[in-house]
């Protein structure tokens, strides 16, 4: 089925391009350096390196404990990491500028995967999450590369649909030396879709090792009493098309009995950004982006964070958090890291990315999942009366992610092994 596979692949391998060119139109970033995709690199400064990938912001946010520790434990070790968003790459690029080796993954055809594996001859090859790609993982085989999934995770969602393409999934599998999974559900998920029982452990989920740098969080707090000192920040993060009106409208009526609210909307995608701020501005509300740079915001009514990387800090100047992607079919975004920074959490309920995380998080009171619209209005009115409940919800979830840490060393104990 994999010729199957890579016949179709390279039929539509021209709209594959197609589509990249167009999609620079909004998003510039996808039209350079697209020749990497078809595997044409730099020659890198060292071979024999350890490869991460990583698709996008949020799987390389994930591996960025994973990479510390392999860096700190193995230095004489060069690192590549690939991604395969702009997105991804910009952020890899801000935290790790002269500490690793980044491109792009290439495309997975086998004379395009060759030609990857030829210019970097990885010595170990590490995919967060849920990343399959059978030419990729036969070429990795062949070539005897040890190949681990970790990270992973499956939704009841993905499972059905690789369960009805058997003949390419579990050969793709048995390529794969171990897939570090972050719980027994994800386990058993992996094992119904063709992994051996032998090659899947639980090892927990590395994003609870998130560790927010001081300064970060204080230019949090410098950037809230610089710019919004009299105001109430509500930050709505990694929002997509379809959630940002509902966030608007629930502003306006919101704001008759909070005067100080002032809501900060952090698109997912920067593609967006000006298509949010129109969004404002056909709601009447004063509104600003981030990149302008304006000092006062006593009149303001939406602040649009244009900007990437700056998310963390950006938790750390709010009052109340509420994670999107949870109120359209996306199934969420990371919780932990505004838990972590000490900002209470909002979700919604399309959480199936992350169903196990939320379901714990909410059994130890440490977030609010909202079903609805008034079940939103009311948790955001909650929170901002009622200081005790605030200071508990805050707590908890702290505790949460605390008492959860430790699955970093157990991959990277997993992965010493074959270095």
């Amino acid at each position: 089925m994999r010729n199957l596979y890579t016949l179709l692949y390279g039929l539509l391998l021209p709209a594959v391009l197609l589509r990249l060119y167009w999609r620079g139109f909004k998003a510039p970033q996808y039209r350079q350096r697209w020749l990497e995709r078809l595997g044409f690199y730099q020659r890198p400064s060292r071979q024999g390196v350890i490869w991460i990938h990583a698709v996008s912001v949020g799987e390389a946010e994930a591996a960025f404990p994973l990479i510390a520790h392999l860096r700190h434990c193995h230095p004489q070790l060069p690192v590549l990491v690939t991604t395969t968003t702009p997105t991804g790459s910009a952020r890899v690029q801000a935290a790790l500028a002269g500490q690793v080796e980044h491109v792009y993954l290439p495309y997975d055809l086998p004379f395009v995967i060759e030609r990857f594996l030829k210019c970097f001859r990885p010595r170990l090859a590490v995919m967060m999450e849920k990343e399959i790609w059978p030419n990729l993982f036969a070429a990795s085989a062949a070539q005897n590369i040890p190949l681990f999934i970790v990270n992973a995770r499956l939704s009841a969602r993905s499972a059905r649909s690789y369960r009805k393409i058997p003949g390419l999934v579990k050969p793709a599998l048995a390529c794969v030396t171990t897939v570090a999974v972050q719980t027994e559900e994800d386990r058993l998920r992996f094992i119904e879709i063709g992994a051996a029982p032998q090659q899947v452990q639980v090892l927990g989920n590395i994003k609870f090792d998130v560790t927010i740098d001081a300064a970060v969080i204080a230019e949090g707090r410098a950037l809230k009493q610089q710019l919004f000192a009299k105001r109430w920040v509500w930050i709505v993060a990694s929002t997509h098309q379809g959630e940002e009106e509902t966030f608007l409208a629930l502003y306006s009526v919101l704001k008759v009995k909070i005067p100080e609210l002032l809501l900060l909307i952090v698109p997912r995608h920067p593609e967006r950004f000006q298509t949010v701020k129109k969004l404002c501005e056909q709601q009447g509300l004063a509104v600003v982006m981030r990149s302008e740079q304006r000092q006062n915001h006593e009149q303001t009514d939406v602040y649009i964070a244009d900007s990437m990387g700056e998310l963390k800090m950006l938790y750390a100047a709010a009052d109340l958090a509420f994670v999107g992607g949870s109120l359209v079919a996306v199934g969420g975004h990371n919780v932990l890291e505004p838990a972590v920074i000490g900002v209470p959490v909002l979700f919604g309920p399309e959480m199936f990315n992350f169903q196990e995380i939320a379901e714990r998080i909410l059994a130890l009171e440490g977030a609010m999942q909202c079903r609805d619209r008034q079940a939103i209005m009311d948790a955001v009115l909650r929170l901002y009366r009622d200081i005790a409940f605030r200071n508990s919800l805050i707590d908890n979830g702290r505790l949460f992610v605390e008492n959860n840490q430790g699955a970093t060393k157990r991959v990277a104990g997993l992965l010493a092994e074959y270095l």
